[in-house]
């Protein structure tokens, strides 16, 4: 991605050929966006929900008809394998259909008769609300802003990374082709400290949802004071998986190696931190490491590919320096990977082997801080205590994995561990109907299911005199 003063040059992290350019918007545009916005405002919040509905019904087979192109674009633009980009594709039409799905059923409650007479609750959209996508799932929780907020009769002004502004956009315009009233979703591309900022601080958004680092995260809600929004911040994260000695050992292996290299390693809940119980460890490290090596490494586009590039090369060269650092320091062995590869077919990308660390020192930063990257240390731990001591000293708690074939051992670790989400023998994937989002640093507030719906409407209270 390059900035102009007026355009935003997309790249290809594969090859750094360029893939398309945007109009830079500034916070003016913001402005202007929301004012169209305001304009749209009472006439969809008007629509009856199941009308609403059936727009997102409508929005979400046409995005599945045009899932093909949709995908090559995200590679192109993102960076990960075509098969990674049209499951995220698939999950942005399961998000719409979710939503359409449910949208008839939004209704108050009435309160018991009293002295004061009959009184009900009734739900209500919030207005015009904002949203900031980042770079990494940007066609998925572009679903998890637009879906709800939508479907509960709000309009929306979203900001898109500006790494990957072209699938959004395109997905916008698929959306107002099937529909979708024109001023009901209004992208604007541009950087997070002029665009995004207006956004938060914009008086006329009644909410706003972000997505992205914790840092950021901090100065969104300090941007955000004063402004009496609510605010939904899904953070980063650094997520444990612990493999039980009873574990499906297979199994659990393909959890971690898919867990971890998704998306070359760039998901929030990702598997960050794996801990093993030591009567199982070796053979666990032993496979995970042939499994590891057996990954293709390449162009996204390319057939075959299990793992694309870095998005940035900024990127990559900050999780290299983590791993040098912490190696040259004695704090962790390479298993397998942590190199850059050569050649005519990496040269000109962002790659990165994926890596395997062994014998990882507590204070180590791989441990300590979220990285955003195909690096998977592995320690090994005497049992359940002491996983859930390890697991819960970060300051993340989104999501987390037990992997055992003992309810008593997955009853005990979603019990006592810090996360917002907690999987048995599986780990990554979140349906729609499912809330998500974390807890300490990794955010407030939750994307997803009804808890999300609700959160884009506002509750009236009427009372009716006898």
């Amino acid at each position: 991605m390059q900035e102009t003063d007026d355009k935003i040059i997309v790249k290809n992290p594969a090859t750094g050929s360029i893939v398309g350019e945007v109009v830079r918007g500034r916070a003016e545009d913001v402005r202007d966006a929301v004012d169209t916005a305001l304009l749209s405002s009472d006439l969809w919040a008007m629509k009856k929900p199941v009308e609403r509905g059936k727009i997102l019904f409508k929005s979400a087979a046409a995005v599945r008809a045009r899932q093909n192109d949709l995908a090559r674009l995200l590679t192109s633009e993102q960076g990960k394998p075509l098969a990674e980009a049209k499951n995220e594709i698939q999950g942005f039409a399961n998000i719409l259909e979710f939503y359409a799905s449910v949208s008839g059923t939004i209704s108050g409650s009435s309160l018991p008769k009293s002295d004061y007479g009959y009184a009900f609750t009734k739900k209500e959209p919030l207005g015009v609300c904002g949203a900031i996508i980042p770079w990494n799932m940007p066609a998925i929780i572009m679903g998890w802003k637009v879906g709800p907020a939508l479907a509960a009769g709000n309009t929306l002004v979203l900001k898109p990374a500006s790494s990957t502004p072209l699938t959004n956009m395109r997905l916008a315009e698929i959306m107002n082709e099937s529909g979708l009233p024109e001023g009901v979703l209004n992208i604007v591309c541009g950087s997070g400290k002029e665009a995004g900022a207006e956004i938060v601080r914009n008086k006329k958004i009644s909410a706003v949802s972000f997505t992205g680092s914790a840092e950021t995260g901090i100065e969104v809600s300090k941007l955000a004071a004063g402004t009496f929004k609510k605010m939904t911040l899904e953070l980063g994260g650094s997520d444990p998986m612990v493999v039980c000695s009873d574990a499906d050992i297979d199994l659990a292996v393909s959890g971690a190696v898919s867990g971890r290299f998704y998306n070359c390693g760039q998901t929030c809940t990702a598997v960050k931190r794996l801990y093993v119980f030591e009567d199982v460890a070796d053979e666990f490290i032993s496979k995970l490491k042939e499994k590891t090596e057996k990954m293709t490494i390449g162009d996204g586009s390319a057939k075959g590919t299990r793992m694309g590039p870095l998005h940035s090369r900024e990127g990559r060269d900050g999780i290299t320096d983590v791993i040098s650092e912490t190696v040259d320091k004695g704090k962790a062995e390479v298993l397998t990977g942590g190199y850059i590869p050569t050649g005519e077919d990496f040269d000109a990308g962002n790659f990165l082997m994926p890596t395997v660390l062994t014998g990882v020192s507590p204070d180590s930063r791989v441990l300590n801080e979220e990285i955003f990257g195909p690096v998977l240390p592995v320690m090994t731990v005497s049992g359940m205590d002491e996983a859930v001591i390890e697991a819960n000293k970060t300051r993340f708690g989104l999501g987390a994995s037990v992997w055992t074939k003992s309810i008593k051992n997955a009853s005990d670790f979603a019990e006592s561990v810090d996360a917002g989400i907690v999987w048995v023998n599986r780990h990554l994937k979140v349906p729609p109907e499912i809330p998500f989002g974390g807890e300490k640093s990794s955010g407030t507030g939750r994307e997803n299911g009804l808890f999300a719906l609700e959160r884009y409407m506002k509750e009236k209270t009427v009372i009716v005199s006898p």
